[in-house]
């Protein structure tokens, strides 16, 4: 019998085994980790919405979420979190982009100051253009809103010059950025704040080698300041909002995810310490059927968040103390939490800006 390089691979090698012989609920993609997670590690996160649960299960598991930015000690969660506290790291809110995170960096450690710092509402309140729903009555003057800046940003340096693990998770490819200066806003001026203007303002869709470079970019920049680090790779699974390309939502969709899994592999190829771990392949698999998503088809259910993070802290965590609920064990808190992610998800402002 003839011989070949096939013969000798693992079963999670051929889609038969791994995919169509395996229940839905039990496909496990990862097959090997550059590193594992301790409990001692300082785990930080930031990213689109998605990236949200990682924070929440992570406490449950008994890990060390890195929060530098907190609310007042007497505030409940379900009054901090509106205001971004506790979601992320820091008050940055939703970071969609590979550029976004490249610029919060630079914000961070002053080599970028953007030229439009704030944007006088006709109220006469004032928001911030790269958090613009963190605070949901505005700020009431811009000295307030220079000073909360001010602060948010040494809690980002902190975290920064601090954390052990980051977890990134890529949400989308097309932003919007300032003509002047290319400064990047989570969100298209008009959209949640300030007046969208075609002179100052311009659409953009990153490529593939665009992304890449802004992520090696930001991780030579992060171990620059802080060289043990180690980074996590994700994409996220939720389509677009809607899209601003000129063509169909559910192409913008394909491009913008193929780019961002293409550009997550290049990097974790090209530097050491840097992981890629397949929540979008989890949730989005043809094995699932698209149950794991809601009736919209955007929303991934609580059954979809608890399979994409039992395989994380399988794979990826080491003495995780507390094991994930079963989706039909859902309780109030988990109706809350999916409730609070919907709400302070910055792109679901799209849907609401007709």
């Amino acid at each position: 019998m003839s011989t070949h390089p096939y013969r000798d691979l693992p079963p999670t090698a051929f889609w038969r085994h791994a995919v169509a012989g395996v229940a839905p609920e039990e496909i496990d993609p990862v097959t090997t980790t550059p590193f594992r997670i301790k409990q001692a590690d300082r785990v930080a996160s930031a990213g689109s919405c998605f990236a949200q649960h990682i924070a929440r299960h992570l406490r449950g598991a008994g890990f060390d979420f890195l929060v530098t930015e907190t609310a007042h000690p007497i505030a409940p969660p379900a009054v901090a979190a509106p205001y971004g506290y506790g979601l992320y790291t820091a008050r940055y809110g939703n970071i969609y982009t590979s550029r976004q995170l490249l610029q919060l960096f630079r914000r961070a450690f002053a080599s970028f100051v953007p030229a439009d710092g704030a944007w006088q509402e006709p109220d006469g309140r004032w928001t911030d253009p790269f958090r613009p729903q963190i605070q949901p009555e505005r700020f009431v003057s811009r000295a307030e809103l220079e000073a909360d800046r001010a602060h948010h940003l040494g809690c980002v340096r902190r975290a920064f010059e601090t954390l052990d693990v980051f977890v990134f998770t890529l949400g989308l490819t097309e932003y919007w950025h300032a003509r002047e200066d290319g400064a990047a806003y989570p969100l298209c001026p008009g959209v949640a704040g300030g007046a969208f203007d075609p002179a100052r303002h311009a659409f953009a869709n990153l490529s593939a080698a665009e992304v890449t470079a802004d992520l090696l970019a930001f991780i030579d920049a992060l171990r620059a300041v802080n060289p043990g680090a180690r980074v996590i790779l994700t994409v996220s699974p939720v389509p677009l909002v809607a899209t601003a390309a000129g063509g169909h939502a559910l192409t913008a969709t394909t491009y913008s995810k193929a780019v961002l899994r293409v550009a997550a592999d290049e990097v974790s190829r090209q530097r050491d310490g840097v992981a890629y771990f397949p929540a979008f392949e989890i949730i989005t698999g043809t094995a699932t059927r698209g149950s794991y998503f809601a009736d919209d088809l955007r929303s991934v259910t609580e059954a979809g968040v608890a399979h994409v993070m039992r395989i994380f802290l399988r794979h990826f965590t080491e003495g995780a103390s507390a094991a994930l609920p079963a989706p039909e064990a859902a309780d109030t808190h988990v109706a809350a939490m999916k409730a609070l992610v919907e709400v302070v998800c910055d792109e679901e402002a799209l849907d609401r800006a007709d």
